[in-house]
């Protein structure tokens, strides 16, 4: 008798990577979280923590921005940050039947994720379409949706996803080299931005991106060893370093590390620039009484969005404006820390 050559051999099982301890120590070991779907109950026990899952986004003031956004079935309209999909979620929930959404992101690896959960839940191409994009660039959907949409969202946070991916050079809770690129196939990334820049620019770049108070010793210090930040723990360290020798004790040092962080991350994706522009670009893009509204997690995100809803509203642009920005709830706050900062403003066009 004669054996089948072409008879399939099992394939042989492969364990998952261990752990020593309780808790995963290392960004790679946590396959729960990387893989939420799969174990809701532990994913559920890390939020109650007060935690965000690793490869996981909390979505922020979800119902105030629903509310601000009147949405109803039918309805078209733009996510600009798309993100994990949170928001564009619950928006989906609430314009189908009929409607319509948009959903953008500058980041080509998150956004294709986020597609594929998304179409998991039932939302095929005739409620909802993707495009990788800067949202400076809002105006091209315009081929979409050629008259004009109902509503536009911006979620102008960094997603947990980025922060958390040791990689992508967003945290200095792990070493990696200093990228901080929210799309990291092109530009340049925050370690080549201190090897070209002048002291007086970064020093400025720190005031103006994160109000930060120790700008002129940081940035001088930061610049004499540059080399020694070319990763994040790098960076952390000399920050660290440098305030101590101004008298801060260690555990103080933490939000002049984050402040330095996000000034780099803001100039290397130049997104004071893309705000401008997506702000300058939304009254063409919204239907009459379509409403916008925007979340911010930074001062500076945050005076460019009330002058310009402000100033339009005074010129007629828009018909009205939020006179003061929608916080977080003290609830939220406590579940999702990431949130505390966060200010959520609208507008409605004439």
């Amino acid at each position: 008798m004669v054996k089948d050559d072409m008879t399939e051999k099992p394939v042989k099982h492969k364990r998952r990577v261990r752990y020593s301890g309780t808790h995963p120590r290392k960004f790679r070991e946590k396959y729960k979280e990387l893989d939420p779907e799969k174990y809701p109950d532990d994913v559920e026990r890390v939020k109650l923590r007060g935690q965000t899952p690793a490869g996981m986004h909390l979505p922020v003031c979800v119902s105030e921005i629903l509310s601000a956004l009147g949405l109803r079935a039918g309805m078209h309209g733009i996510d600009c940050t798309l993100g994990y999909g949170g928001h564009a979620v619950e928006i989906l929930r609430r314009i189908t039947p009929d409607g319509l959404l948009a959903g953008i992101d500058v980041d080509p690896g998150e956004l294709e994720k986020t597609e594929i959960r998304i179409r998991k839940l039932g939302y095929d191409e005739s409620v909802f379409v993707t495009r990788c994009m800067n949202f400076s660039e809002i105006q091209s959907c315009l081929d979409i949706f050629p008259g004009g949409v109902d509503f536009i969202l911006a979620d102008l946070g960094v997603s947990s996803m980025q922060l958390d991916t040791p990689g992508r050079g967003f945290s200095f809770k792990n070493s990696a080299p200093l990228d901080l690129r929210l799309d990291n196939s092109s530009g340049e990334t925050a370690a080549a931005l201190l090897l070209r820049i002048s002291e007086e620019s970064l020093v400025a770049l720190l005031v103006e991106n994160a109000d930060e108070p120790y700008a002129e010793v940081l940035g001088k210090a930061i610049l004499s060893r540059r080399m020694e930040c070319q990763t994040t723990v790098g960076l952390a360290s000399v920050i660290t370093e440098v305030l101590q020798g101004e008298g801060l004790p260690s555990n103080e040092c933490k939000p002049s590390i984050q402040r330095v962080f996000q000034a780099l991350r803001i100039e290397v994706n130049n997104e004071f620039e893309a705000l401008d522009e997506l702000l300058h670009s939304i009254p063409d893009c919204l239907k009459s009484g379509g409403r916008v509204a925007i979340l911010s997690f930074h001062s500076g995100e945050d005076r460019r969005v009330k002058k310009s809803f402000k100033g339009l509203t005074e010129l007629g642009i828009y018909s009205e404006c939020v006179r003061r920005p929608v916080r977080p709830s003290f609830q939220e706050q406590y579940d999702n820390p990431r949130s505390s900062s966060a200010k959520l403003r609208w507008a409605v066009r004439s």
